[in-house]
């Protein structure tokens, strides 16, 4: 095991990457809060600005895949589609199978500039995680409560609000609601059967009130839908956990583009249209799952370098102090001070802890498990 290796696995090198990027979080969630200023002079470069401030923060996370890990993501679509990336507004529909599907569409926004003005759906639990839903809030990320009658004025008010954003946007979808799991699956395709529809094998019956909701209040806006699949080489489980220890996964995206002309006004119609989506991503999984490739041509769009420039100047700002604070705790040598220092970097490491279990599938949140059995 070489050196970089061996420094990957110890836990005091994940203690301090987590103080990076917590306490550089801190500091851009601030910054973010002195921009809300601007927001009556000039809403555009607020917009502008607060872009880029919560870039230095997510390429954090894309620097662990990328460059940390080197996991490598490889695209399955056609070279028209490609040529559009990053040059459009558009919703992402992306499966919600693994731990790390978010990190893998990050670090193809970054590689197509538009990491810092991408949008999502969030559960507002998000909202209340500190650096997450924070530096969400200053973003006008969407969040809802998963239950329609109580989210309808607030998404669509807040999808409306995003029409003149001047930054390419990609609004990303979880169309199914909830991570996949067994137990929701099965539930999902009692709901399926009991509505007469085909049954999946690889995904949840896909909610269709956020989708036609996004589609008809960015209508004008976004120009496509890209439908994304992802799945992992060798059968694969990534989490993030796995991704800071090192390990090297390698992701596979199909990526197709439908023009937003393409898909029907009518909300009943447009449910139909992405419930065939669906069918038509599960026949991608079957495909790829015995074949072990998804049809299309190859593309391997070239990492950056800014996520890993972005990342070691937040490190040599933040670690320089800590390691000199560090230095003159124990030469102090008082035996309170020191144990209060290691109390600190105790509860530290409980924080990064859960910040990561946001993402781990078995403390996913109970949405599904009984929801499928309501009426959308």
């Amino acid at each position: 095991m070489g050196l970089i290796a061996f420094l990957k696995t110890q836990f005091i090198v994940h203690l301090l990457i987590g103080f990076v990027f917590v306490v550089s979080g801190l500091i851009i969630n601030f910054i973010q809060l002195c921009t809300l200023v601007l927001w009556p002079i000039n809403k555009q470069f607020y917009r502008r600005v607060n872009c880029r401030l919560s870039y230095s923060l997510w390429s954090q996370l894309v620097m662990l895949l990328e460059w940390w890990s080197g996991t490598e993501c490889t695209l399955f679509s056609d070279q028209a589609t490609v040529d559009k990336f990053g040059k459009e507004h558009v919703i992402i529909i992306l499966n919600h199978n693994f731990e790390i599907d978010f990190l893998c569409g990050w670090t193809m926004t970054e590689r197509f500039g538009v990491l810092g003005s991408s949008k999502v759906l969030a559960k507002r639990e998000l909202l209340y995680v500190p650096l997450i839903g924070w530096t969400w809030y200053f973003l006008e990320i969407v969040f809802c409560k998963r239950k329609w009658e109580e989210d309808r004025d607030t998404v669509i008010e807040g999808l409306k609000r995003l029409s003149d954003y001047p930054e390419y946007m990609w609004f990303l979808l979880y169309c199914e609601g909830t991570r996949f799991t067994e137990t929701k699956h099965r539930i999902s395709m009692e709901v399926a059967a009991s509505k007469g529809l085909p049954k999946l094998k690889y995904h949840l019956l896909p909610r269709t009130k956020g989708f036609t909701t996004a589609v008809q209040c960015l209508r004008g806006t976004v120009s496509a839908v890209y439908d994304v699949t992802l799945n992992f080489r060798g059968n694969k489980n990534p989490s993030l956990l796995g991704i800071l220890y090192g390990k090297k996964y390698e992701a596979d995206m199909c990526v197709r583009r439908f023009p937003l002309e393409d898909i029907p006004q009518d909300e009943k119609a447009a449910a139909n249209w992405l419930h065939k989506l669906y069918q038509e991503k599960d026949a991608l999984q079957e495909m790829y799952n015995q074949e072990g490739i998804f049809p299309g041509q190859q593309f391997k769009p070239p990492r950056r370098p800014w996520t890993l420039l972005n990342f070691l100047f937040w490190a040599t700002v933040l670690l320089s102090p800590l390691f000199t604070f560090a230095f003159g705790i124990f030469a102090s040598g008082s035996p309170l001070l020191i144990l209060a220092f290691l109390g600190f970097v105790g509860a530290a490491s409980f924080g990064v802890r859960r910040l990561i279990g946001v993402t781990e599938i078995e403390k996913g949140s109970s949405y599904g498990n009984q929801e499928f059995k309501k009426k959308e």
